[in-house]
């Protein structure tokens, strides 16, 4: 499968690229510092910004499904809505119809899920960006496309376990998950329509 990748400089979308090409995947990833990523078989590294439409038509071009971890590190502004507004256009440009996105527990209508001392922190400290990931979401419910979101719970460096929990129960609560085992997840969504339009938390 031929993908493109947004976030790929993250800590959780170096995971899904990693795994991504020892998936056997072929992968064309947008980053605005292409030396972050290191030439790899089956990479092509585009520079550009994700708020840039023509740098993400060309992401996105041939392509055969999108997945965008967009985090908005070193940046003053939250560019999850704005970034995804620019995929979501670029896909429907494209005709490419599958979309797994990369969220957070605690957003939308999965906020309850969050333990309370957790939710006043996340109020406090990431205010701008859970609203920009609320902003996202919505987005994505709107487009029209075979979209999957996952919200994974507090992330952590670890090795990939496989032993997690994940669904749409409401009943599922936060907890730490490796950002490795939250990529795993995340491409098994590629060809999985068990989660077609809908979000499962990850934890």
């Amino acid at each position: 499968m031929h993908i493109a990748l947004f976030g790929a400089t993250g800590g959780t979308g170096r995971q899904v690229l990693a795994q991504a090409l020892e998936q056997g995947h072929r992968v064309t990833a947008l980053a605005r510092d292409p030396s972050k990523l290191a030439p790899r078989s089956g990479l092509m590294t585009l520079g550009g910004d994700v708020l840039d439409p023509a740098a993400v038509a060309r992401c996105v071009e041939g392509a055969d499904a999108v997945i965008c971890v967009l985090g908005s590190h070193g940046r003053q502004t939250p560019i999850e809505a704005r970034g995804t507004e620019r995929i979501l256009a670029a896909m429907q440009d494209a005709d490419v119809r599958r979309l797994v996105v990369v969220s957070s527990l605690g957003v939308g209508d999965s906020r309850a899920q969050i333990a309370w001392p957790l939710r006043l922190v996340m109020d406090l400290m990431l205010k701008r960006i859970l609203a920009a990931k609320a902003e996202q979401e919505q987005l994505v419910m709107a487009s029209g496309l075979d979209w999957v979101i996952v919200r994974p719970g507090g992330l952590t460096d670890g090795p990939r376990t496989g032993a997690y929990r994940f669904g749409v129960d409401p009943a599922l609560k936060s907890g730490r998950i490796a950002r490795a085992d939250v990529a795993e997840l995340v491409l098994r969504q590629l060809t999985d329509d068990t989660f077609l339009h809908q979000a499962p938390a990850v934890t």
